[in-house]
């Protein structure tokens, strides 16, 4: 699938004909959902979900904060929240694992006992390739895997961090392994449009080298430049923090991000981000001769360039030009935040 999910009637865009189909008699889509991890990205599923109402009969969790699973049955985010994730599985024909990437293979092995015929299994991992590896070998026969990532998120964390509209008019990417079941990810298709957003089916390796550019070393580059600002001798911390600028400011948003979550995306593909670094590194070393050397056409040019490549951003609906790059355009109202 490509670009050409744009329903009309449909916020973000996407196309519902997968879900309506699916649906049939108009019973949902899954019977009961299985959250593995009620953060962010899965408390916004939640919420996308119920707001649909045609995509999950029941919507279950499983998290092993005990003030994690109190929140999300407070939100109404789930009827029942589970420490074990193989009781949270039982009788689920979707579960989406929603965990950091380090974690999953883990996950899967305990519930892979207690999973049901039939059902899929999906998780959201910003790195694809490490995915199938760690949780494929304990997906029993008859079980569908399909991986998925949602491009999508913000830099807060936790149940009370998710709102329904995460997804409109994002990206979610799947990557199924070669012989996977194709009405299973048609499935999984149509619930993520039913979300709000647009599917695409990739690769997991050209996923994972995509990602490193466009996710994993800019995250790479935050974290690094707000450290550098912390530690930089003749500039205070009082002084970095009261002059910010706007770049800076949207470096310090990005490097909010969860730790946990980042260093599993580092350790896991590895491979990608080191080439998307060394990459990088070549360009910086490039830039920094212009500088040097009063280049001032060739630092025209590079601006330029990448001047064209935020307006094609915007362009493509995946963005707006107001500031903060385009979160007033995403975040919830104080009515929906949080629920």
């Amino acid at each position: 699938m490509s670009g050409d999910d744009n329903g009309e009637g449909f916020p973000g865009g996407g196309d519902r004909s997968g879900v309506a189909a699916g649906q049939g008699s108009g019973a949902p889509l899954f019977r009961r959902l299985a959250l593995i991890g009620i953060g962010l990205i899965g408390s916004s599923i939640s919420h996308a979900a119920r707001r649909h109402g045609g995509l999950a009969g029941e919507i279950v969790c499983a998290t092993a904060s005990a003030a994690s699973r109190e929140k999300a049955l407070a939100l109404g985010l789930v009827s029942q929240s589970y420490a074990d994730p193989a009781d949270a599985v039982v009788g689920a024909d979707l579960v989406i694992l929603c965990t950091p990437v380090g974690v999953c293979g883990d996950i899967a092995a305990r519930i892979e006992r207690h999973l049901m015929p039939g059902a899929i299994v999906s998780d959201v991992g910003s790195v694809k390739g490490a995915i199938v590896a760690a949780v494929g070998p304990h997906v029993p026969p008859g079980v569908h895997f399909v991986p998925g990532h949602p491009i999508a998120g913000t830099e807060q964390s936790g149940p009370e961090a998710g709102f329904a509209e995460l997804y409109d008019g994002r990206w979610c990417i799947l990557t199924p392994p070669a012989g996977t079941d194709t009405a299973a990810v048609e499935k999984l298709t149509a619930f993520w449009r039913g979300l709000g957003s647009s599917v695409e089916i990739m690769d997991a390796d050209h996923h994972d080298m995509v990602l490193a550019i466009t996710s994993h070393l800019p995250h790479l580059i935050a974290f690094n430049i707000v450290n550098t600002a912390a530690h930089l001798e003749r500039v205070t911390n009082r002084e970095v923090i009261k002059f910010s600028a706007g770049g800076f400011r949207d470096f310090t948003r990005i490097a909010a991000s969860d730790p946990t979550m980042w260093r599993d995306v580092f350790l896991n593909n590895r491979q990608a981000v080191l080439e998307m670094l060394g990459r990088f590194s070549e360009d910086l070393t490039a830039l920094q001769r212009a500088i040097r050397f009063g280049e001032g056409d060739v630092l025209f040019k590079m601006f330029e360039d990448a001047r064209a490549i935020r307006r094609g951003i915007i362009a493509a609906g995946q963005d707006t030009p107001v500031a903060d790059f385009g979160r007033a355009a995403v975040t919830p109202p104080a009515s929906k935040g949080g629920a």
